[in-house]
């Protein structure tokens, strides 16, 4: 006995070590549904995965060339890139065309969905000529609008090394071609032959009326501080960060509210400082737009990496923006990071959608949220408020009318997340969140490292020598895989991306929506950062009843902003919108599509909100029957 003793209290320092052990992995081992119920939830979808066609005949490369003081993070600098956008580009009235931002070539292709009826034209890349480009200006994103307001679809192309493009569509009816577009300088140059205007580093655009004066203006964003990103003959002139949760050091942010147009050309007047100069230089990832609070102008949420995230109700007036900063307080229980506004999470992808089905709106944020490397949190905030009158009272004063339930409906932790896009892919009724994940493909694992990083001073951040290498062949979540969440009948959320043949373990970029044959499934494409796009076509066996619409203005332009709400006859409130590219990387379709579940047949009240071209709000009621509606809204709703 005395023997056992002596043992036991040898052995307690490790038996402790060892409970301690046990207790940290129960507490960080991510939840999980049960192997029953995701297949349960499984059964009601399918995808067929199809590769997406790309042009031939272009250099290909691995990693990105970088300025002098990147290069042993070259890796890292080239991370972010591959974007994808689903829309009506050639006008045949179907969402079947992709617009393809592609880091392995450096180009944006125009592409068909593939898989789905016969080809219509030969996949091609956007040709910049006659404006400057060099090869030290790399694409970030495609942002289909008829931003011309003609009734065509247009390109725009947004850059790190310089500013933005606007592709001018007038295919007048022909087959799509690289002749197609005519490309447009977005922010005024002097012209030269070489590119001489600012260096911008854009990742995350908007596209929407933000003043109210019934046409659409644009938010570009950017990430790095103005400057040679990419430029591998200089050295300096570039930064980093200068604080893991709070650096406001970023490039700037600039609006571009619409002035005038003609079938060939477009005009905007850009505004400098519409935002608050710690707002406005926040490192962006990823912004949406979308109208809260009924008044027809869109709120603004900014999902910003390495500090606060930014909620911006809309005060403007036409042709003069304002905007209040919205932020939340804290309580006992509530821990600073959690804080809408206050966080120090690393923002990287943004939806709105109504969750929960209480005919509010709510939103998801993707941040990094890995097990044994940066646990993180995802953000599921759903609105705390009854209706959109108490979302504008609380907006009004500043006050976030959300909550994050990240937690308790297990959508937390998921990987080192980007896009995110809320969509009811089955038509039940209750949207379903599809979130890209996925950091840097390797070899060599450097997750120390980086964990090193996330723990040093801030004051050495800012210099790029004192970062760790991170370059190519390296590793950094490089197997992490796309989630597909869908909610379970106790409210929590399985992600069953293993069930659908979803989880290819290969960094996800965007994710783009859209119905692409018009059969009433929403199908979606997905960017690959350095790999192979791919689309997903919708089979679902059983799909509910739905409600597509194809709102536009008498001119046949997406009413971008338009809002919809469709009662159904047992009382359910179904929300959606004209929606204008908000995200990370991937861009949906501008058809509003709402799931109505099953036992649906006859007509149901569909009310619908907009701005007409002079700026004036209206609101009608129609009676539609579940399918695919085209609607004109001049001074009232007509559908064609």
């Amino acid at each position: 006995m005395t023997t056992m003793v002596g043992w036991s209290r040898r052995q307690l320092p490790g038996i402790i070590a060892l409970v301690l052990v046990l207790i940290t992995f129960l507490v960080a081992r991510v939840p999980a549904s049960s192997a029953e119920d995701t297949t349960r939830l499984a059964g009601g979808y399918r995808f067929e995965p199809v590769s997406v066609a790309m042009p031939s005949g272009f250099r290909q490369q691995e990693v990105r060339r970088v300025n002098q003081d990147y290069r042993h993070i070259d890796a890292w600098i080239s991370s972010v890139g591959a974007a994808i956008a689903m829309n009506d580009v050639d006008g045949d009235g179907l969402e079947n065309d992709l617009c393809v931002t592609d880091p392995r070539i450096d180009r944006v292709v125009v592409t068909p969905v593939p898989g789905i009826g016969p080809t219509r034209y030969a996949p091609f890349a956007l040709d910049p000529e006659p404006l400057p480009m060099n090869d030290r200006i790399a694409p970030m994103g495609c942002l289909p609008g008829d931003f011309n307001e003609d009734g065509e679809i247009d390109l725009l192309v947004y850059y790190w090394g310089r500013t933005p493009i606007v592709f001018l569509a007038r295919t007048g009816g022909t087959s799509l071609s690289q002749g197609s577009f005519t490309p447009t300088e977005l922010a005024p140059r002097n012209g030269g032959a070489e590119y001489d205007g600012p260096q911008w580093n854009s990742n995350a655009v908007a596209y929407d009326d933000f003043d109210g004066d019934g046409h659409q203006d644009l938010l570009i964003t950017n990430y790095f501080p103005h400057g040679p990103v990419l430029d591998d003959r200089v050295s300096g002139g570039v930064a980093m960060n200068y604080s893991m949760s709070d650096a406001q050091n970023g490039g700037e942010d600039y609006f571009f509210l619409f002035e005038s147009a003609t079938d060939d050309s477009v005009r905007f007047r850009q505004v400098d400082d519409a935002l608050p100069t710690d707002v406005s230089k926040g490192w962006e990832l990823a912004a949406a737009a979308n109208d809260l609070d009924g008044d027809a102008l869109p709120e603004l949420y900014l999902a910003n990496d390495f500090g606060p995230d930014r909620l911006l109700h809309n005060r403007s007036t036409p042709g003069k923006l304002s905007f209040g900063l919205v932020e939340g307080g804290r309580s006992a229980v509530t821990p600073k990071s959690k804080v809408l506004g206050a966080d120090s999470f690393k923002g990287m992808g943004v939806d709105f959608g109504d969750l929960d089905g209480d005919g509010v709106y709510d939103l998801f944020v993707s941040n990094i949220t890995t097990s044994w490397g940066i646990e993180e949190s995802n953000f599921h905030f759903l609105g705390t408020a009854e209706d959109q009158a108490g979302v504008r009272a609380k907006l009004t004063e500043g006050t976030p009318p959300f909550e994050d339930v990240s937690g308790p409906a297990r959508t937390a932790w998921s990987g080192w997340g980007w896009d995110v896009k809320i969509a009811d892919f089955a038509n039940s009724g209750e949207p379903a969140i599809a979130q890209a994940n996925g950091f840097v493909k390797g070899e060599v694992n450097r997750w120390p490292q980086l964990q090193e990083l996330a723990t040093a001073n801030d004051a050495l951040l800012a210099d790029p020598y004192w970062w760790p290498n991170v370059t190519h062949g390296d590793d950094i979540a490089g197997s992490q895989r796309l989630h597909f969440y869908v909610r379970n009948t106790d409210g929590t959320y399985a992600n069953i991306a293993p069930q659908l043949g979803l989880d290819v373990p290969v960094p996800t970029r965007g994710i783009a929506t859209g119905d692409a044959d018009g059969d009433g499934r929403l199908d979606f494409a997905v960017a690959r950062q350095w790999d192979q796009p791919v689309f997903y076509h919708n089979q679902a066996p059983e799909p509910g009843a739905f409600l597509g619409l194809k709102l536009a203005h008498d001119s046949g332009s997406p009413a971008v902003g338009a809002q919809v709400t469709v009662t159904t006859p047992d009382g359910r409130k179904h929300i959606s919108r004209v929606d204008g590219g908000g995200g990370h990387a991937g861009k949906r379709g501008n058809e509003v599509h709402i799931g109505l579940g099953d036992n649906v047949s006859g007509p149901v009240r569909t009310q619908l909100k907009w701005r007409d071209r002079d700026g004036r709000p209206h609101e009608q009621d129609l009676q539609l029957t579940p399918g695919r509606h085209e609607i004109r809204l001049g001074t009232q709703a007509k559908e064609k």
